[in-house]
């Protein structure tokens, strides 16, 4: 038997293939389906069924496009929002066969209607769990969120409370296998390794210490998350099925200023920030690679038109898939950014301005406004006096609230989160901004004072 965990950057998202006896299983594919195949290829295994443990909120399930490669059975659980196109409905203690291993059914849902999680059976050995995929249920050191139902959300509170304990009774001396690890937004509190059992989660899991139902509920509807605007398009995706992926195309300098002129959508930086800040194109958002399914989906709309701009080939591609993971589909063309290319042929560049915690504390005096963009958890817990809080993901929703004759600094945790607020607020006519560079870790090593 083998298990392999398949990791997506980006999106903390959890996915695995298990095989026995030249049959295999994945469970949560993502959308680019590759290594699900490579891997079944590697140990010789014909690539069974593929279990979805609910309909993702956050990225675009791959099992439609693998189901039509492998011709296998996508499995899916019940009380989904809608019918999904491309799989079979399953229930509670449903088992199936993968060479040697046993997979059973059980049906937890909480963090939606239609959560499940998949029980693992050695049957070569002994009758116990040894493991359970447990989708957005339960987490390592976290639970899942419920907060998808708004109107529900005592009652999705209390379905994940059951869930849990049936997850517990069933499978007590089981290995976890999450959906999602730390970094995730379908919970907080998440343990930065991506390996425990069920035994140790009841131990030290914060939300599993709950034993009253009731007072989970209030735990959880006092939890603050926050639900990206692509959300929405993600689940009815993930009711129709995905395409495969189309890689975006090379063009010059000169087109991108045939572009710039025609204001043909927008142009996305996904170098890393210092390289932005230096130099790059007039009316560019930057948002390095690494940020880009934590906020693209906030900042953008998925049927806009998008450029990127890449230090190379490898990083252009890389960017277009962490985007069509997210249902960007529409990411076309990219330009390497060779900024001495592009000013010989008359285009035009600039930077942004960076400052130091003195020069913020002595710009606060002259009517500055300091614009914190972390999320309202962070800001609460400490931050400057005089800021003013406003999440990176709520810019494109509260341009109209910000005054374009305003001088506003922008900040965060480090200067990543607020290098891209600055861009983005420049590329929307918001011109006199500069960026805090450290932000607050620099502000406190300058041992200024904080609130909260």
């Amino acid at each position: 038997m083998f298990i392999e965990t398949i990791k997506t950057p980006g999106l903390a998202h959890l996915s695995y293939i298990v095989g026995s006896a030249g049959e295999a299983a994945v469970i949560d594919p993502r959308r680019d389906v590759g290594a699900y195949i490579s891997i079944a290829k590697q140990h010789d295994c014909r690539i069974k069924y593929i279990f979805e443990t609910h309909r993702n909120e956050d990225l675009i399930s791959g099992a439609a496009i693998l189901a039509k490669l492998t011709q296998a059975e996508v499995k899916h659980g019940p009380n989904a929002d809608g019918k999904v196109q491309y799989a079979d409905i399953v229930k509670q203690g449903e088992r199936f066969k993968v060479g040697h291993i046993c997979l059973e059914i059980l049906e937890t849902p909480g963090h939606t209607k239609d959560s499940i999680s998949i029980l693992l059976f050695d049957s070569e050995y002994d009758s116990g769990a040894v493991g359970v995929f447990s989708g957005d249920t339960l987490f390592v050191g976290d639970v899942g969120r419920t907060d998808f139902y708004p109107e529900q959300a005592a009652e999705m509170a209390g379905m994940l409370f059951d869930s849990l304990q049936l997850i517990a009774d069933k499978a007590k001396h089981a290995i976890v296998y999450p959906a999602h690890g730390a970094g995730s937004v379908c919970g907080d509190g998440m343990a930065e390794r991506e390996f425990s059992t069920v035994a140790h989660e009841l131990s030290n899991n914060p939300m599993l210490q709950i034993n009253k139902r009731d007072e989970f509920i209030t735990n959880k509807l006092a939890e603050q998350h926050y639900r990206a605007p692509y959300f929405s398009v993600m689940e009815q995706l993930n009711l129709e099925g995905a395409s495969a992926t189309n890689a975006p195309r090379i063009v010059s300098p000169l087109k991108l200023i045939e572009l710039q002129s025609q204001k043909h959508g927008w142009l996305i930086d996904v170098r890393p920030v210092e390289g932005f800040l230096a130099a790059h194109y007039p009316g560019s958002v930057c948002l390095p690679v690494a940020m880009l399914t934590a906020y693209a989906g906030w900042l953008f709309h998925p049927e806009d038109n998008i450029t990127l701009i890449a230090q190379d080939d490898a990083m252009a591609s890389a960017a277009a898939l962490h985007l069509a993971r997210i249902g960007f589909d529409n990411t076309q063309r990219y330009v390497v950014g060779s900024f001495t290319e592009f000013a010989a042929m008359g285009g035009d560049f600039t930077t942004l301005d960076t400052l130091t915690a003195a020069e913020v504390k002595e710009l606060q005096q002259q009517d500055w406004q300091l614009l914190d963009v972390r999320k309202i958890t962070e800001y609460q817990q400490r931050h400057i006096k005089g800021s003013q809080q406003l999440f990176l993901g709520h810019l494109a929703t509260s341009l109209d609230q910000l005054d374009p004759e305003t001088h506003y600094i922008t900040m965060c945790a480090s200067g990543m989160r607020a290098s891209v607020a600055a861009s983005y607020l420049r590329a929307n006519g918001i011109n006199n901004v500069k960026v805090f560079m450290g932000s607050l870790g620099a502000w406190l090593n300058a041992s200024y004072p904080v609130e909260g």
